[in-house]
């Protein structure tokens, strides 16, 4: 399973963290499920509600941030397919706290933020056995792919 995304969209996700830096940006990635891919339509950006000590490392999506974002989805034929932060000054890979807060199924896509600007961006997917991430395929493509 890959997650297919515009290139429009990959630099939609690497504006913000660099617009948020040095603090973790956040959004839900909503889109559909395709042939057993996951097909992005659109970035949902939204506040960090973490509190501002921990902001540089850590991100929060309140529970009715979310609620709000699917009910979006729902009424736009959507799914909720994962979510995306940055990581200031580190790398794009998920830290163990990313992995103890994670849920089965959903794309977590990372951007790597150092020095104000975007570097490596990658997705993830928790293993069946929730022990850990494993890399998920980013396709990108030029248009929309429904």
């Amino acid at each position: 399973m890959a997650i297919k995304v515009r290139t429009d969209q990959v630099e939609a996700i690497r504006h913000h963290g660099e617009s948020t830096f040095p603090f973790e940006c956040c959004g839900l990635l909503l889109g559909r499920f395709v042939d057993g891919d996951k097909i992005l339509e659109e970035t949902y950006p939204v506040a960090n509600a973490r509190e501002e000590g921990a902001k540089h490392n850590r991100f929060l999506i309140p529970p009715e941030v979310v609620l709000k974002a699917e009910k979006y989805a729902r009424e736009k034929k959507l799914d909720v397919l994962g979510f995306y932060h940055s990581h200031p000054n580190a790398e794009a890979r998920p830290s163990q706290f990313d992995l103890d807060h994670a849920w089965p199924f959903y794309s977590y896509v990372i951007v790597s933020v150092k020095g104000n600007k975007a570097q490596d961006i990658n997705s993830w997917r928790m293993a069946e056995d929730r022990s850990q991430f494993d890399l998920e395929p980013i396709v990108t493509v030029d248009r929309s792919v429904t």
